[in-house]
């Protein structure tokens, strides 16, 4: 009775705490850089063109660019955005350390290891890919639980890190052999995934994108209150009856399929999930459902604006997506590194 009446006024009082000014902030950040991303590419459209366009009107060239061509990477960038910020923001949550996210616990590698290997064998279907990348990842995430377990309990965060660790390092040892005698063509493609990019944005890769969005985030959000049990710490959320191990471990594989949904949709991205947590908790979100909501809304924004300078700052030539997160992610991870050991 006790933890059911105290986490039914959880939610009321993080919602007052975070105000709506960073509600409103994110939301029209998000519209803006979704507008210039639909504007803005080899070919720029006025904003007046580009309204017209995403409502069917207009000449037919520009529809067929807004519609076929820029709108889905525009929302393919915000649901891998928003997936990764909410892995990112659980997995920091349950782990109990600012600097967790996927990329640190084998779950891109894992993605990357499914990925390369069908390309090398000569797979070329994007649905065969993602699927490839996904069960990669999937296996990845087992393997550390594995791994985690047999040295000493999956619910101990800091061992789940260096299984992450260990597991990232054999996914880099896999990805050299299976690219060791790769065709040149097989390897820049390779080469290219692994570098993230939203290029081969479709309908379809939307729509997997954000079904995983809807239900792996869907259910981080419904198990929010779980995680802020187990923020108190381990010893205190088992006195307030939650099965710590049990909980850690279905967090874990929960935002670590969402991540894996994601980069098996637009490659290795990294550090959004590390990014965007700390960014929303600076702006007041203790709890973590209004933690997670926002981080979604902020990861779509960053990943839309990083995937908009990808292909105009050197345009005609397009950056990697991962590039450019990380010419963000690594000063910030360096900056939160930093603050932690001191």
């Amino acid at each position: 009775m006790r933890r059911s009446v105290s986490a039914h006024h959880v939610e009321p009082m993080a919602l007052r705490h975070v105000g709506h000014w960073p509600w409103v902030l994110g939301a029209a950040m998000l519209v803006a850089v979704s507008l210039l991303g639909i504007a803005f590419g080899a070919v720029s459209l006025p904003l007046g063109e580009v309204i017209e366009a995403l409502r069917g009107a207009g000449d037919g060239a520009d529809v067929a660019i807004v519609r076929d061509l820029r709108l889905p990477r525009v929302l393919l960038a915000a649901a891998v955005g928003a997936g990764l910020a909410m892995s990112g923001g659980a997995l920091q949550g349950t782990m109990r350390n600012p600097l967790a996210e996927p990329y640190l616990l084998g779950v891109s590698g894992g993605a990357a290891v499914g990925a390369v290997v069908a390309m090398a064998l000569g797979v070329a279907s994007p649905t065969l890919l993602t699927a490839c990348a996904f069960v990669g990842a999937a296996a990845a995430t087992i393997l550390v639980l594995a791994l985690a377990r047999v040295v000493g309990g999956s619910g101990d965060t800091r061992l789940l890190l260096m299984a992450g660790v260990v597991v990232g390092a054999f996914a880099n040892a896999a990805i050299l052999v299976a690219l060791a005698d790769a065709p040149p063509e097989r390897l820049r493609g390779a080469l290219w995934w692994m570098m993230g990019s939203a290029a081969d944005a479709s309908w379809g890769a939307v729509a997997r994108s954000a079904g995983a969005l809807a239900v792996m985030g869907g259910l981080l959000v419904w198990r929010a209150r779980d995680l802020d049990v187990l923020a108190l710490g381990g010893e205190p959320a088992a006195a307030l009856g939650v099965d710590v191990e049990r909980a850690s471990r279905r967090i874990f594989l929960m935002a670590s399929w969402l991540a894996a949904a994601t980069v098996a949709s637009a490659g290795l991205v990294g550090f959004v999930g590390l990014v965007v947590p700390n960014l929303v908790r600076a702006l007041g979100a203790r709890r973590h459902r209004p933690m997670l909501l926002l981080s979604a809304l902020y990861g779509a924004a960053l990943l839309v604006l990083a995937d908009l300078l990808a292909r105009t700052v050197r345009a005609p030539a397009e950056l990697p997506l991962g590039a450019v997160t990380a010419l963000v992610g690594v000063p910030f991870f360096l900056s939160r590194l930093r603050r932690v050991v001191t």
